[in-house]
């Protein structure tokens, strides 16, 4: 086997060990602080499963709460949860809240606050921190860096999102068609991250997310079935298919913010910075793919032609690689209805 296939080969491992976790990585941890009386708070704790196991993190209150924390999680099906009520004499306002643990993941928690008398609000903790001093009130700016980071990490780790998008550039080889595409797709998955969120529309989890397998599905057939000289309706109007499919990705973008809730006195402001988290995320991705096929291009123009043109062992490599992921994911989507 020449050099330029064990290139190939191994390039398509790599894709595949990358792509055969799951979908959506590991989702955030949730601890939600709801104000019960002066005094007493209700505790509503969820963290992720690992392999049928909780998370190795936990949630310790300020100390002068009993208990600051709960007792062993219980499995819903999706994570592990716990709740408990705990009494904090003079209440939550200057302690610190951590999460034990998190330092060693790689995944964040959202923690929410709702007192009585207060608007909620949402504080993001990461494995670079890992605790914060509960205040007054949290600031707008506080608000939008949280859920502005929680909208770059989510793209990042929705791996269904992002092979979609690496098919698109397969594609469309023209740079103002993908100007064109990729603004398409920002536009259409805006609109339904917001209708969604806000409640305006509503659509089940589940046939979504096995929708959005699908429509990778789709751009896989598309590439395998590329004729030189032939333009096939992803490459004739690609604007408009990756408009179409793009709706159906906000509501999956959607689905992942509603879990993590809105701060009622700051809806559009986190709602705006998730959506612009997203964008980032998503310029950053096809950036460094772009970044990569003129590297290759410069450095080993055959590799480049082989992924470029139709029917080529590269190209074909790329395109089961693709359909083979996403069909798994369908599969595995539809079983789980």
């Amino acid at each position: 086997m020449s050099v330029l296939r064990h290139f190939l080969l191994g390039l398509l491992l790599t894709i595949g060990a990358a792509l055969s976790a799951n979908a959506h990585a590991l989702e955030p941890g949730y601890l939600d602080l709801r104000q019960l009386t002066n005094e007493g708070w209700q505790v509503f704790w969820r963290k992720p499963d690992v392999q049928g196991a909780p998370m190795r993190i936990d949630a310790v209150l300020p100390e002068p709460c009993i208990p600051a924390h709960g007792d062993a999680p219980r499995f819903d099906g999706y994570a592990w949860i716990a709740s408990w009520v705990a009494q904090c004499k003079g209440g939550l306002e200057g302690g610190v809240v951590s999460i034990p643990g998190l330092e060693a993941q790689r995944t964040d928690v959202l923690v929410r606050l709702q007192p009585l008398e207060q608007p909620m609000s949402t504080v993001r903790l990461t494995p670079s921190q890992i605790s914060f001093v509960v205040p007054v009130a949290l600031s707008g700016s506080e608000v939008f860096l949280s859920y502005l980071g929680l909208g770059f990490e989510h793209i990042l780790e929705g791996l269904d999102h992002l092979l979609f998008v690496f098919a698109l550039l397969l594609i469309v080889r023209n740079p103002w068609r993908l100007v064109g595409t990729i603004t398409a797709f920002t536009v259409a998955h805006s609109i339904t991250l917001a209708l969604a969120t806000l409640g305006h529309i509503r659509l089940p989890g589940p046939p979504v997310e096995a929708v959005i397998a699908l429509s990778i599905v789709f751009l896989a057939v598309e590439i395998l079935k590329h004729e030189q000289g032939e333009m096939r309706l992803s490459e004739r109007a690609p604007w408009l298919v990756s408009f179409g499919f793009g709706l159906l990705h906000g509501f999956g973008f959607a689905g992942a913010l509603t879990e993590i809730g809105l701060p009622p006195g700051d809806i559009p402001l986190a709602l705006l910075a998730f959506n612009v988290g997203v964008e980032l995320g998503q310029l950053t991705f096809v950036a460094a793919v772009l970044a990569m096929f003129a590297t290759i291009r410069i450095a080993a123009p055959a590799l480049a032609r082989q992924v470029r043109e139709p029917h080529l062992p590269g190209t074909l490599m790329l395109g089961y690689a693709i359909g083979g992921m996403a069909t798994f994911w369908l599969v595995q989507r539809l079983t789980a209805f």
